[in-house]
């Protein structure tokens, strides 16, 4: 059995109430985990730290390939629902503030790359500038 088809585990904790085990369901750590990886990309945007962002992205693109997997097969009591409604608003939050502070990076990187091109075309063009 692959881990996509995997059933959904369970992860334990204790409430805030006392002794009382709730469970919580993978698709609600799953959620915390994107949530928690999308904050870590986004202090490092904020720190122009490029470099660290694309294994973030990965583990992100695997936990929403991992959720669309288990979602179906789970079905979410109120508190849950509510918890990952408020994962979601944080989640895209940070999403957008990182798409805004990496969007710059992408376009500059996008305008040098075209620069390069464009000096390479002209080197073979009339032989290399000195």
């Amino acid at each position: 059995m692959t881990e996509a088809t995997a059933e959904p585990r369970l992860h334990y904790m204790t409430t805030k109430t006392g002794n009382n085990m709730a469970v919580r369901s993978e698709v609600v750590h799953c959620y915390e985990e994107l949530a928690t990886h999308i904050a870590q990309m986004l202090a490092l945007a904020r720190a122009k730290d490029w470099g660290k962002l694309p294994e973030l992205e990965a583990r992100c693109a695997a936990l929403v390939e991992r959720l669309r997997a288990i979602e179906p097969l789970e079905t979410l009591d109120a508190i849950q629902v509510e918890r990952v409604l408020s994962l979601l608003d944080r989640i895209r939050v940070d999403q957008a503030e990182v798409s805004g502070l990496i969007k710059p990076q992408i376009e500059d990187l996008v305008s040098r790359m075209g620069s390069l091109h464009r000096q390479k075309s002209l080197g073979r063009a009339y032989g290399p500038t000195h």
